[in-house]
């Protein structure tokens, strides 16, 4: 078959998401210490459980500043919001009080010392450097795309688009994870384990939300799937957080079957709001031989891999 010229992929201008209000930062900090509280027991934390009836789940918050060493009053104006003059020493304790992982620590610094914001978030266009399109052009058999903010997908290769769909039928403001996942139904198909791929998705955006309260654009996407989808409220509400790294994503490709694809993921060290995800196979397996089966098949797989629709 002859060679077809490689899809256009996109170093997306992508446009607003609408009107939105910033996400309040003081109540995102007073719910995700309470949600972190009620998942743990006295027993978690070496404390004594004498049985009493508890009116909530969890620590209550008497246990809580015990074990990190500051008074009920003080931690109690923090699970109110009020983490104005809070220390680092102190969110530590915390922290390690409530058995964080370094996402969520790293979440709770960004809600409790956030950094000076300017007065007017940014409207800078997210822009992926043309020498990073071309060197994910080159990236043959390896599936590959740049992700930005609020899930944002802006830059991708030929296979990508093979595994994942064809992106460049989407309009701009669609080529984003969260929209994908929550209101495509075939990326639902797509992933064999979907409910992981969603609560990932929104533990993502949950740690970009804490690092940029003050995007519209970003409260906008999350008023809008809180609106269309009942599964994305849910895993909202739960305020879990994640940064992207590495893993294993198990997928159901419409042409070649059943896909079990690595993973990694790298942040760009001049944007730290953009990473190159690649994904490979392990050498001589079946996914392996599926993804070579799917580069020589060139535009066809494409097309055959594309997630939206003829004419949409």
């Amino acid at each position: 078959m002859e060679e077809q010229p490689v899809p256009e992929r996109q170093s997306a201008d992508v446009p607003g998401g609408g009107a939105g209000h910033a996400l309040d930062r003081r109540a995102e900090l007073s719910e995700f210490l309470r949600s972190r509280r009620a998942r743990l027991k006295p027993e978690d934390v070496g404390l004594p459980d004498f049985g009493r009836h508890r009116r909530v789940p969890g620590l209550r918050r008497e246990e809580l500043a015990q074990l990190a060493g500051v008074s009920v009053a003080y931690y109690t104006r923090l699970e109110q919001g009020n983490g104005q003059n809070v220390s680092g020493e102190v969110l530590g304790a915390i922290a390690s009080a409530l058995r964080l992982t370094s996402a969520e620590q790293a979440h709770l610094t960004h809600l409790a010392k956030p950094k000076q914001h300017r007065k007017k978030p940014s409207t800078r266009q997210q822009r992926v450097r043309g020498t990073l399109c071309r060197l994910l052009d080159t990236m043959e058999g390896v599936p590959a795309y740049v992700i930005g903010r609020r899930s944002e997908i802006l830059a991708w290769n030929r296979m990508a688009a093979a595994v994942f769909g064809d992106w460049s039928e989407l309009p701009a403001q669609e080529r984003n994870w969260a929209r994908l996942t929550f209101l495509k139904p075939e990326y639902r198909d797509l992933f064999v384990e979907w409910d992981q791929k969603a609560a990932d998705i929104v533990s993502y955006l949950r740690m970009d939300a804490g690092c940029h309260p003050d995007d519209p654009r970003l409260s906008a996407l999350v008023g809008e799937l809180s609106v269309k989808s009942e599964e994305f409220r849910r895993l909202w509400a739960r305020h879990d957080v994640k940064e992207k790294t590495h893993g294993v994503k198990r997928l159901h490709h419409p042409l070649v079957g059943e896909l079990t694809l690595c993973f990694e993921t790298f942040a760009l060290p001049d944007d730290a709001e953009q990473s190159v995800v690649a994904y490979h196979a392990e050498p001589g397996s079946a996914s392996a031989e599926a993804l070579r089966l799917l580069a020589s098949w060139g535009a066809d797989a494409t097309r055959a891999g594309r997630s939206v629709p003829e004419g949409q």
